[in-house]
């Protein structure tokens, strides 16, 4: 009886466990910058790049990562779209000084795009 209770508690840990490795994480998503971009005063290379936020939709606190570094963090907002978009893309503003900058992010299959702070 006690090696029943004892696999079957490791059988609950087990799964617990193994259930967060599977668990989308809804607050983050990849896109792919084809030229040099500027966030705030960092400018970001061509390549590819995850976007994670945290916070209330109105206010995000957004860190831009590569290869599991935090390059930038800026603030923001999740602007809700009609329909998920079909693919990720990246939408750009030019500044005054012909740089250019990210303006929105969108991801593909998700209705809401990431929407970067002015500077």
């Amino acid at each position: 009886m006690t090696f029943v209770k004892h696999f079957t508690s490791f059988a609950v840990v087990a799964f617990v466990l193994s259930a967060g490795a599977y668990a989308k994480d809804t607050h983050s998503g990849n896109f792919t910058l084809a030229d040099t971009v500027q966030v705030g005063s960092t400018q970001l290379a061509p390549g590819n790049y995850k976007a994670e936020w945290d916070g209330p939709a109105n206010n995000v606190k957004i860190n831009i990562v590569r290869h599991g570094k935090t390059i930038v963090t800026t603030g923001g907002k999740i602007r809700n779209l009609q329909q998920p978009a079909p693919y990720d893309s990246v939408a750009l503003k030019t500044l005054g000084n012909n740089t250019k900058a990210i303006d929105e992010i969108e991801f593909d299959n998700r209705d809401e795009a990431l929407v970067l702070a002015g500077e």
